[in-house]
């Protein structure tokens, strides 16, 4: 069969363009021809199957209609500066689960059939995990994934997991999805949890603005489920620019749509060059407005287990985006582990101060600021100093959570100097976003300390080429951060 179809464009580019200064003829004809419509409505009147004048009322009725449907979704009006503060503070939420029910989603997330066949290898592993409850600091950032998944989906709310090797993992660390080593089936535990919500993990393409798109719209038709998509590296998040600017950040204030994606962007400089390095979490921040989105930079699995039970219990109260920089090696890092006990107690600290500098405020010189993996760089080996430095973690960016910053900074009050310290270069990750923010508190506050920065210098690339170039710079960092050595340090947890 051959189709010869013929199309034209009616309006130019749009409704309120002028096409006639280019294409005068031909849309002189084109304004004369009737539409694919009013064709269609005259001849099903010529032949009898609706009455004269049916077909416009059709459309009048069809176009009143739709003004209807525009005025009920009108939004609210937007907040603005002159909205009270309160309306822009994040809110909390506890997240904490019981042991008996941790115990019992471990229990079922190492349970088999009795003819299934692990890999010899990630038996040994599966192993340690499912003993990791009952060690002290030794829950992994998977397994509190996992611990978290199906404690939300016992609660009764289903989760649609998809990525680039999301099944497995890119750092071969989840494996939700086993595969037998004779028989090639495959068994994810997850999907027999008593009594549970669907569960389901999908590996999607390698390209990401079209999965990216369709988790869009599966979150937005599908508002109870807990809605995940996972780049492979942070950068992935690149193939879905387009996907985030106009859908993700703005669906709210564009579309009227709403949508509680979850976004994790493995993310952190760990000398992989410049592509594996950054999440280009600056570009999330530079969108965020009027708590559209939140973005997170969690240094503990259990901090990231409270933020994924938040977000599902946040679905119909306040449902946002969530942008997480998950990490890559602390996700096996013994600094980034928890205890059941920070599963099971309190909720996603916001703002986690320094349990070192605290005990005595008063001789605190230096505040310094962070989020993410470099936190760990900074104090995973002992240094000159525990008194005069507070080091700060910020793990929710936006939104800025203004008043656990203005506490910290009011416990330090004989401070000289507030940093931002960060691992991306000066013109990205979060230094000019906060910057306009902790400059905002420390004004309110009166504060006469100065606020500086520390990391790398204006680059083009998110990252070093080179690896020893790379651990220079990290050096160099970690070093300008504790400038104030003077006595023994104590280490932090």
């Amino acid at each position: 069969f051959l189709i010869d179809l013929i199309g034209y464009r009616r309006w130019g580019h749009n409704e309120g363009d002028e096409p006639t200064f280019t294409q005068p003829e031909m849309y002189s004809r084109i304004t004369k021809h009737p539409t694919a419509r009013a064709i269609w409505a005259q001849k099903l009147e010529d032949e009898g199957v609706i009455p004269a004048g049916q077909g416009d009322q059709l459309l009048a009725a069809a176009m009143d209609h739709l003004q209807q449907v525009r005025e009920a979704g009108s939004p609210d009006k937007p907040a603005t500066a002159e909205q009270p503060a309160t309306s822009q503070r994040p809110i909390e939420i506890e997240t904490a689960v019981s042991p008996g029910v941790l115990h019992q989603v471990n229990n079922s997330l190492h349970t088999f059939p009795d003819d299934f066949t692990l890999n010899p290898k990630l038996k040994r592993q599966l192993e340690r995990r499912k003993a990791a409850l009952e060690t002290d600091g030794a829950i992994d950032w998977a397994l509190a994934e996992s611990l978290a998944f199906g404690s939300i989906l016992m609660e009764g709310t289903p989760i649609r997991l998809t990525g680039q090797d999301a099944q497995r993992g890119t750092f071969s660390q989840r494996h939700l999805v086993l595969h037998d080593v004779e028989r090639g089936t495959t068994f994810t535990a997850l999907q027999s949890l008593p009594d549970a919500a669907a569960f389901a993990v999908w590996n999607s393409p390698l390209s990401e603005s079209a999965p990216l798109g369709f988790e869009y719209g599966y979150s937005v038709y599908a508002p109870e489920t807990l809605v995940l998509w996972e780049g492979q590296f942070g950068d992935f998040a690149n193939g879905g620019q387009v996907i985030i600017d106009q859908f993700i950040v703005a669906g709210q204030a564009k579309w009227l749509q709403t949508s509680s994606l979850v976004l994790l962007l493995p993310h952190g400089y760990e000398g992989q060059g410049p592509e594996h390095s950054s999440g280009r979490v600056e570009r999330f921040l530079q969108l965020a407005a009027n708590r559209n989105i939140r973005v997170a930079n969690c240094t503990t699995s259990a901090q990231y287990f409270h933020l994924l039970r938040r977000q599902a219990l946040l679905l119909e109260s306040d449902p946002r985006p969530l942008i997480i920089m998950t990490p890559k090696s602390l996700l096996r890092h013994p600094r980034a582990g928890s205890s059941l006990r920070d599963l099971t107690d309190g909720q996603f600290q916001m703002v986690i101060d320094d349990p070192v500098a605290s005990e005595n405020p008063d001789k605190v010189r230096r505040v310094v600021f962070c989020s993410g993996k470099v936190y760990v760089d900074l104090t995973h080996e002992e240094h000159e100093t525990a008194e005069e430095i507070a080091i700060v973690r910020i793990e929710l960016l936006h939104p800025f959570p203004t008043d656990k910053i203005q506490a910290v900074l009011e416990q330090y009050a004989n401070a000289k100097e507030v940093v931002w310290l960060q691992e991306e270069p000066q013109n990205m990750g979060p230094w000019l976003y906060m910057f306009g923010k902790l400059h905002g508190v420390m004004e309110d506050m009166g504060s006469k300390a100065k606020l500086s920065y520390i990391g790398r210098p204006e680059q083009a690339s998110p990252a070093e080429g080179s690896a020893d170039a790379h651990a220079a710079e990290q050096a160099r960092i970690v070093e300008a951060a504790w400038t104030l050595a003077k006595t023994k340090a104590t280490t932090r947890r």
